[in-house]
């Protein structure tokens, strides 16, 4: 069995705060249909509840992903990696802009669109995360 150190501990950190974040969405969108039929506040109440535990998880993905930026030698890097690494950072701030904006806005077109751009983001980034582990 490998050791268990510090950068381990940092990967599963960082893998959790995205799980949590990404996987906290994807829920989020299939309860939204149910919660409907239980009453037209199921949906906000849910919400409101789920927000600042997924805000936490995207705080925690995003200070691991720093914290992994410091250990990763850009430097040596060919551009691929550097720019499926721009493309992951610049999706990982979509996502978490579209959320905001998703979370403070009365309008239901604004949240549905917002919700979908957000989730989207979010699987995007995802998705670079996995490339660039490869």
């Amino acid at each position: 069995m490998k050791n268990l150190g510090l950068s381990e501990i940092r990967l599963f950190l960082h893998l959790l705060g995205v799980a949590g974040w990404v996987g906290g969405q994807l829920t989020m969108a299939a309860l939204v249909p149910v919660l409907r039929k239980l009453g037209p506040d199921a949906p906000r109440l849910a919400a409101k509840r789920f927000g600042p535990v997924a805000w936490c998880f995207f705080g925690l993905a995003v200070l691991t992903g720093v914290w992994n930026l410091f250990e990763v030698s850009l430097s040596v890097r060919d551009s691929a990696y550097l720019v499926t690494l721009f493309v992951k950072l610049l999706l990982v701030g979509l996502s978490g802009a579209f959320a905001a904006i998703h979370s403070n806005t009365s309008s239901v077109t604004v949240r549905g669109a917002t919700g979908a751009l957000g989730v989207t983001a979010a699987l995007g980034a995802l998705l670079m995360g996995a490339v660039l582990s490869l």
